[in-house]
């Protein structure tokens, strides 16, 4: 799995509880990085309120294709839900239940 956040603290969280999961985790900074490291993930966690990156055009140029696409967003940014959602994102959550449920979010798309 990639998370794709450049958000230090929120990143290295959201890193520990996946990993606490039990899910193998790579988190990268930048869309360049990910765009190398999803070739092979199975689930790709995108920040969506990073505003250096353009998740939902990632996500529409078929950076990630072949992987299942997990967004997050501040729950006040309802546009950038939309757009993530018209983008084709799996599942797209407010940031603080991805901070509550990353792991059974995560789960929930990783193919059995």
């Amino acid at each position: 799995m990639v998370v794709l956040c450049a958000d230090l603290l929120f990143g290295s969280r959201l890193e520990g509880a996946l990993r606490a999961a039990g899910h193998e985790v790579e988190r990268v900074g930048s869309g360049e990085a990910a765009r190398e490291a999803a070739a092979d993930a199975d689930v790709v966690v995108v920040d969506l309120t990073d505003p250096a990156l353009d998740g939902a055009a990632l996500v529409e140029g078929g950076v990630f294709a072949g992987a299942r696409t997990l967004g997050f967003y501040a729950h006040v940014e309802v546009e950038t839900r939309r757009r993530a959602e018209a983008a084709g994102f799996d599942r797209v959550v407010p940031r603080s239940r991805m901070a509550r449920e990353a792991g059974a979010l995560v789960a929930s798309l990783a193919p059995r």
